[in-house]
């Protein structure tokens, strides 16, 4: 429960680095220390807001930011997540100039990364972090002769910011997108569901056969839990009860079997 600094300050203060962590970058303040820097380019990965202006301006060479998606499609501050959500079999990493729009830029280099059925959003994105890392030096030593290309305007979709009510699962859906659902918010915040009135975090399921039952009935039937939804059943791979640590799904069944079936909410 102690404040602690990012993997990213900590390696950048034992190497002697300067950090600068400005509550805001519309602030003269803050941008007078950003051109005192006299950077030749800045490196944006992660930052969530856009740059102002005034800081685009700053180095000679611009301000080029590593995006986790294949641009247009997935402008926004969750790509990773929404490529699970709908289903894509292909994410990746666009490095861009940027400009005052969101993910607008025009792109600089652009490679492809396929998206597994097993993937979740932690494990792309680790994949996608080491790409964009691996591109970056290449990127920045060839910048003063690359040519970027403006986005095209057909494709354009946005990955809204996403909360932990965009994981509350609604058994009513066909299984895959259920299954969908349950990798992108694996790990953070976890697809939910209620469970005897607390939550229910699910973080790994599997599609069986065809449903038989109202969406939502929640099963205990050979020592395996499996939910009913809006196609087939999901069997219940590893689970979270409130309060509880992770566990597979025979083992919630072992100490929570008495209570099944019952409606999930």
């Amino acid at each position: 429960m102690k404040l602690q600094p990012s993997e990213v300050k900590a390696l950048a203060v034992s190497h002697g680095v300067p950090v600068l962590q400005p509550p805001t970058l519309r602030s003269e303040e803050a941008q007078s220390a950003l051109r005192v820097l006299e950077a030749d380019v800045f490196v944006v990965v992660a930052y969530g807001l856009i740059l102002p202006r005034a800081v685009l301006e700053i180095p000679p060479l611009g301000c080029i930011n590593v995006h986790f998606s294949i641009l247009p499609r997935w402008r926004g501050a969750a790509p990773v997540q929404w490529a699970i959500l709908e289903g894509d079999a292909v994410s990746g990493v666009a490095i861009m100039q940027m400009d005052p729009g969101m993910d607008t830029g025009p792109v600089l280099e652009m490679v492809e990364e396929p998206i597994s059925s097993d993937d979740t959003s932690g494990t792309l994105a680790d994949r996608l972090a080491v790409l964009g890392a691996t591109l970056i030096p290449d990127v920045v030593a060839r910048l003063h002769q690359m040519t970027p290309q403006v986005q095209p305007e057909d494709g354009v979709s946005f990955a809204s910011k996403l909360t932990p009510e965009h994981a509350h699962i609604d058994w009513s859906m066909p299984a895959e997108q259920i299954r969908n659902r349950i990798r992108a918010f694996n790990p953070r915040p976890g697809a939910w569901t209620s469970f005897n009135g607390k939550r229910l975090k699910i973080w790994r399921a599997e599609p069986i056969d065809r449903s038989s039952h109202a969406p939502g009935t929640l099963s205990g039937h050979d020592g395996e839990p499996t939910v009913h939804t809006g196609t087939r059943q999901l069997r219940l791979v590893e689970v979270q009860p409130e309060g509880k640590a992770r566990m597979s799904g025979p083992e919630f069944v072992r100490g929570y079997g008495r209570d099944l079936p019952v409606e999930l909410a």
